[in-house]
């Protein structure tokens, strides 16, 4: 499975980033259940390396994410993560992916950024933070000098935006807070909300 790729299980990331890990399996395992396979489980998030390394033996195109360090990136590796996402670009970072066979997004902003970043090797570049500055029409205005450059819009992006980001050329769209709702904060997440949620991301993917 490619990022970016045919089906609207590859045009989709789910960011898994809260305050309380106790459900952290759960709530994987429903975002699965509901069609997802890009799962980034971010570094900040408690219990965030014994849910990538049971995930790894499975189906789902597990990764970690706020990766700002080489070692870092070895933790990702010990996990069995397949992909490693950072806030912003770091060259050491990227350079220890690559030595490891990791994928790489790095966080940019800016034409520079995206740029730089580009040319130190990343698999995909991490539009961040993408409604920030104006979501979808921005991402078309930087977009027209770097259509050769992967793009995967992060921050702030809502459900009902996922397709106009796909329109405009990004190769797929990471989730956070607009689909995770309470799973990482709460002690009794609404699950099937979640879900519920996962299953329109993907639809607005098709």
């Amino acid at each position: 499975m490619t990022i970016g790729g045919d089906g609207p299980a590859d045009r989709v990331i789910a960011i898994l980033r809260g305050s309380r890990g106790e459900r952290l399996d759960a709530v994987c395992d429903t975002l699965l259940g509901a069609g997802l396979r890009y799962l980034e489980v971010t570094t900040n998030t408690p219990g965030w390396f014994g849910a990538v390394r049971r995930l790894a033996g499975t189906g789902a195109e597990v990764g970690v994410g706020t990766v700002r360090t080489p070692a870092q990136v070895d933790e990702a590796a010990r996990a069995g993560a397949r992909f490693v996402v950072a806030p912003g670009t770091n060259a050491l970072v990227g350079a220890r992916a690559a030595e490891l066979g990791l994928a790489w997004y790095p966080g940019a902003l800016s034409p520079t950024e995206i740029e730089h970043a580009a040319s130190l090797g990343a698999t995909a570049v991490k539009v961040f933070p993408a409604r920030s500055l104006g979501g979808a029409d921005y991402l078309r205005e930087v977009r027209a000098p770097l259509d050769d450059i992967p793009l995967v819009p992060t921050g702030g992006v809502r459900i009902d935006e996922v397709a106009g980001y796909l329109a405009v050329g990004a190769v797929a769209v990471g989730l956070g807070g607009q689909l995770m709702g309470d799973a990482l904060s709460s002690a009794d997440p609404d699950l099937g909300a979640l879900a519920r949620r996962a299953e329109q991301a993907l639809a607005a993917a098709s």
